[in-house]
């Protein structure tokens, strides 16, 4: 399952137990919308072990730039609160597993 992170919860999430996948996007983004899908295949297949959120650069300015979110879409895997790794582009998930098993 999906969480959609606003600006007053995103901290929250990422100082839970799980690793964290976080995908920057935007609607009017296409490679956005082509990665959209294999994020939320990663969802269903790391659900229990894996929170992944969705965070909408055009809601969540104040995160994008702490981040420095400069080109969607970007990953950013979380553990214990920390970013540990990025991905930027519409990656393969072959390549996203490859990082959260790495973090797991």
């Amino acid at each position: 399952m999906e969480i959609t992170a606003t600006n007053e919860n995103f901290k929250e999430i990422i100082s839970g137990n799980q690793p964290v996948l976080v995908d920057f996007w935007a609607t009017w983004c296409g490679p956005c919308r082509m990665l959209g899908p294999t994020v939320e295949a990663v969802a269903k297949e790391y659900d229990g072990k894996v929170t992944v959120v969705k965070c909408n650069v055009d809601e969540c300015e104040d995160l994008s730039m702490q981040f420095g979110i400069r080109n969607i879409p970007t990953l950013l895997f979380f553990k214990g609160g920390q970013v540990v790794d990025k991905l930027v582009g519409n990656v393969p998930k072959a390549e996203i597993t490859s990082r959260l098993d790495a973090i797991l």
